[in-house]
């Protein structure tokens, strides 16, 4: 880098880093919220949805939270439509805005044939040594692919290539102030939106991500999930999913608010979240009831003497055998597929097994196989069933209806 540009960077530094503690008599705390991706930049994209829809309905739905509940915080949105902002542009919004936060929301995805699930945030680094940096660099190039959609990216970003080493340098000391924050700030994102939603924790990582390298001040770019599967993509989508994960975002705004506030700004409580409802695998609280499915009665089974210790076959006809079932006494099943339309008995996707039933829960037909009332079995026809069905997992049912 010629010495020109390394002044030309110092005195951007010194414009862009210190406005909040120039300003601070006059300034209120503010927050910008970027929904990633819009308008033609789809992002990543489901089965039932696109990144750039899901990213706007959170964004959105955290922005109102904090604004109803923390009404000395200022809430900027880079985007409140369905439009196409550069990179730039939403860096430009947040350094702009004099900005004291900033909070960019995205999906993750991969390619076919490869399953994840979790919740991820990222700042502004060169990434982790090792395994991690394979990931990131994915993220990073996903994330910053965007740059080669806008006309004029080569003067927009000067040189910044997502793909080159050097870019992991450039700017590099104007965020180094910014990093203790940011890298806090993505603990606690992990800490409360995992509990929130029950969503597995894979971790605050760092990557090369242009949309944080371009602002001046604390960030971090969020992954909610992974759109590319389907139980995570369901739940996305679903209401109690916006509820748990806007209750996670505003906790860990609420903790950081109170470490790094520098406005006399009254503290604020967190929300609590109700252990009951946070879901295990695959969340079942949705709008509507769940409505179980009653299967045809099946003719009981003839009398036979129970050994003493059963086989892998012998445990999941057990298992399978409806048993009968007192008052308030939980059933367990195993699900094993879930479809928007009903599917046909033979069919390939349910790779041979008889035995199949069926419940109802917010337009989506759910399909179970076994039912007993004992843990041990139901674990060991799950581990058997994991062979077809590898995302098979149990579910409890009582007087009828699923439970937690």
């Amino acid at each position: 880098m010629k010495k020109h540009q390394y002044i030309l960077l110092l005195f951007l530094s010194i414009v862009l880093i210190f406005p909040a503690t120039l300003h601070a008599a006059n300034h209120r705390f503010t927050l910008v919220i970027d929904a990633g991706h819009g308008g033609h930049d789809s992002g990543a994209k489901g089965a039932i949805s696109k990144e750039k829809d899901l990213t706007l309905k959170y964004a959105l739905a955290l922005g109102r939270m904090i604004e109803r509940d923390c009404p000395e915080v200022r809430v900027v949105y880079t985007r409140k439509t369905d439009t196409f902002l550069e990179l730039w542009q939403r860096a430009e919004v947040a350094n702009k805005q004099k900005a004291d936060l900033f909070i960019s929301v995205h999906i993750n995805s991969l390619p076919a044939g490869r399953v994840a699930r979790g919740y991820q945030t990222y700042t502004l680094g060169k990434g982790e040594s090792g395994v991690g940096i394979i990931k990131n660099l994915e993220v990073a190039k996903r994330e910053n692919a965007v740059i080669f959609m806008e006309k004029d990216y080569k003067q927009n970003y000067q040189g910044f290539d997502p793909n080159s080493a050097e870019s992991n340098i450039m700017f590099e000391f104007i965020q180094d102030t910014n990093m203790e924050h940011s890298v806090d700030l993505a603990r606690m994102m992990q800490r409360n939106v995992c509990r929130a939603t029950g969503r597995k924790d894979m971790g605050a990582h760092q990557a090369n991500l242009a949309v944080l390298r371009l602002t001046s001040m604390p960030g971090c770019l969020v992954e909610l999930g992974f759109i590319s599967t389907p139980d995570e993509e369901q739940y996305l989508n679903s209401e109690a999913a916006l509820r748990q994960y806007t209750i996670g975002f505003y906790n860990a705004f609420v903790q950081y608010l109170a470490k790094y506030n520098t406005y006399n700004i009254s503290p604020y409580k967190a929300k609590e979240v109700a252990v009951s409802t946070v879901p295990e695998i695959v969340p079942e609280e949705y709008k509507r009831q769940e409505r179980p499915y009653t299967p045809a009665p099946k003719p009981a089974p003839a009398p036979q003497a129970e050994p003493a210790s059963k086989s892998a076959p012998e445990a999941q006809q057990a298992a399978t055998a409806a048993p009968v079932v007192a008052p308030g006494e939980v059933l367990y099943k195993v699900q094993v597929l879930a479809s928007s339309s009903p599917i046909p008995a033979g069919d390939a996707r349910l790779k041979g097994h008889a035995n199949v039933d069926c419940y109802q829960d917010n337009g989506m037909y759910k399909y179970t196989i076994g039912a007993t009332t004992s843990q041990k079995e139901i674990t060991e026809l799950r581990r058997k069933l994991a062979q077809d069905f590898p995302e098979a997992f149990v579910i409890k049912f009582q007087d009828g209806k699923r439970i937690k």
